[in-house]
């Protein structure tokens, strides 16, 4: 969360500079002007945003772990997707202090790849550009199955806390602490809020209750890399057959 508000401070204070209340003008004139290496440079203009320019690179840079193997995206199942899908579960729980059956990233929200090498704030930024928040719901069974099955429809979406297969475009042999999905049964599950509210076709989702402490996604990636990295882990994953394709 420090990270994420710092950039965002180093962000705003730009706008601020450039956004100093003044009159309003009803009519508007422009110029358009070709920006290229001939185009003079305002020394002025550099030396007042320098400083917050290097304290971001600064931040962007610093890093956080080593990746031995590199992190890549793929489906039905992948490295990356597992690597995310892992820190919002175990984060939520922590951050929530409830206990989350399964966590989910939707498979267009991972943006990016991790190399092998340093880890960089930089690059979790890349991997999760969105500000979106981790949120937690209580869905039923029913409601359940017809989540994963639109996950199966996608291919497949990066998961944490089961096992399941595709076949016809369905989520099959789900199985959840070993056990099957109970239609009538309640699950709390973890998601960002742009899932939850129905996004990525998941209206199934959306108008069930909702609970948010406002934490990033992007925060608890950043948060499970520093702590595993504390622990001595590397920031790896591995493929588990979490999801895999049945036909």
């Amino acid at each position: 969360m420090y990270l994420s508000r710092k950039i965002g401070i180093v962000v705003a204070m730009l706008f601020a500079i450039s956004c100093k209340p003044g009159p309003q003008q009803s009519v508007v004139q422009y110029q358009g002007y070709q920006i290229n290496k001939q185009a003079p440079v305002d020394s002025a203009l550099v030396k007042l945003i320098s400083p917050y320019g290097n304290q971001l690179k600064a931040t962007m840079g610093k890093v956080i772990g080593i990746s031995e193997k590199g992190l890549y995206k793929k489906q039905p199942e992948s490295e990356i997707g597992n690597f995310m899908a892992d820190a919002m579960k175990e984060m939520a729980e922590i951050k929530f202090g409830k206990k989350v059956v399964a966590a989910f990233v939707n498979y267009g929200g991972v943006r990016s790849y991790i190399a092998k090498g340093n880890v960089t704030v930089g690059q979790i930024y890349e991997l999760m550009p969105f500000d979106n928040l981790v949120v937690l719901q209580e869905i039923s069974g029913a409601v359940f199955q017809q989540f994963l099955d639109k996950t199966a429809i996608d291919g497949g979406w990066p998961l944490s806390g089961l096992t399941m297969e595709i076949k016809d475009k369905k989520a099959v042999n789900v199985k959840i602490a070993g056990k099957p999905i109970d239609p009538a049964a309640k699950y709390l599950i973890a998601n960002s809020d742009y899932v939850a509210n129905g996004g990525s076709d998941c209206s199934m989702l959306k108008g069930i209750a909702q609970e948010n402490r406002g934490y990033l996604l992007r925060d608890a990636l950043l948060d499970y890399s520093m702590a595993n990295t504390a622990k001595g882990k590397t920031i790896d994953s591995n493929l588990e057959n979490r999801v895999v394709n049945a036909n």
